[in-house]
């Protein structure tokens, strides 16, 4: 990135003091440029129009054109740009239900991300940890989406000697499907979920990366696009066929068996990688109950979460598959657990529905 090269970013908010906070917790960081502020979305689209932003933060309630208008306008302007060009947009949201129910179909609708509007007590506090976090996601987005801001990516480190597998001559019958998902993922989920639901009937297991909250929008969500019954689950639950299930926001999800049965828990251990909920700690259960008869599917996501329960499930003889990174809004989770050598394909978002299903039926589409 050359020093004349900032990220362009225009804060769209109804509230003059949101969005001056919003300047102020951005002020500080020399990459990035706030080339406006403006309080609704006809503002919103003429600015963009006038002078397009590499970022849009956008508020969801807003008057004459709330947050949910302005990002289906801002899509169909992406719709006719070349990849490397789309104008980035991440939510500002309440943390009331429903705030989350909006922020669950704006991500759906293709905002990269979303950041819960701080609600401690201290402004000062507030603005340092608004700032952090949008610093962070607007980055990581002009990183992996905007050729001026590319950075090195996971595909070139050279890869690891693949995990050692467990070697059975017993047949395979997958009992069981695990998802671990973060950036992008309720947009990923809501484009594999349906076809992969219809085609299956063994339990699937989701880690999507979300506050409370925001992961019972979002199983609510799935709940009305699949054949599938999905929740939130519950300490407790016992794992059924056409079901899925969603680790709770901020919580740990695990699997044990029980008298035959597949069990979930949920506690509240410390993070591991800063996640909670992990999708390591879900895959490496997943690999003590199912051993090598359950698929891991690791799909878009910042850090390198699930990459080490993706090696305990290689080592039981598990078949994992990762997200490519052309169709992954963050290819780091991906890209981490292959180059780790854990992983068995790399696949578009759209063909991993087919891929599962044709593994689930006992017949390998891999080459």
């Amino acid at each position: 990135m050359s020093p004349q090269t900032k990220i362009r970013i225009l804060i769209v908010d109804d509230s003059r003091i949101f969005r001056t906070a919003v300047q102020e917790a951005l002020a500080g960081e020399k990459d990035f440029e706030v080339v406006g502020s403006v309080w609704n979305g006809i503002k919103a689209m003429e600015c963009i129009r006038s002078a397009p932003p590499h970022v849009v933060t956008l508020d969801i309630q807003m008057p004459e054109m709330d947050g949910l208008e302005t990002l289906e306008a801002i899509q169909k302007i992406n719709a006719n740009l070349p990849p490397g060009r789309r104008i980035g947009v991440i939510m500002l949201s309440s943390h009331t239900r429903r705030g989350a129910d909006i922020t669950v179909k704006a991500l759906e609708m293709g905002a990269f991300d979303f950041i819960p509007k701080p609600e401690g007590t201290s402004l000062r506090e507030n603005l340092d940890l608004l700032g952090l976090q949008l610093a962070v996601k607007i980055r990581n987005y002009a990183a992996v989406s905007l050729p001026e801001f590319r950075l090195r990516s996971p595909e070139a480190i050279a890869p690891a000697t693949p995990v050692r597998t467990r070697r059975e001559t017993a047949s395979r019958g997958i009992e069981a499907l695990m998802i671990g998902v973060s950036t992008g993922g309720p947009k990923a989920l809501t484009e594999i979920l349906p076809p992969l639901c219809a085609g299956i009937d063994v339990p699937v297991f989701i880690v999507q990366h979300m506050p409370p909250t925001f992961t019972q929008s979002l199983a609510k969500s799935l709940n009305a696009k699949c054949r599938y019954q999905i929740t939130e689950g519950a300490d407790g639950d016992i794992a059924a066929r056409r079901r899925a299930y969603i680790a709770p926001g901020g919580r740990h999800m695990v699997l044990e068996k029980t008298g035959g049965e597949t069990r979930i828990v949920i506690h509240d251990l410390p993070p591991e990688k800063g996640c909670r909920p992990s999708i390591d700690l879900l895959f490496r259960s997943g690999a003590e109950v199912f051993g090598r008869n359950v698929i891991g599917v690791i799909l878009t996501g910042m850090g390198t979460d699930g990459t080490e329960g993706a090696k305990e499930l290689k080592r039981e003889g598990a078949l994992i598959i990762a997200q490519n990174e052309e169709t992954s809004v963050v290819w780091g989770m991906p890209g981490s657990a292959k180059a780790a050598g854990a992983v068995d394909d790399v696949l578009p978002l759209q063909d991993i529905p087919k891929a599962i299903v044709s593994l689930v039926q006992h017949k390998n589409p891999f080459r």
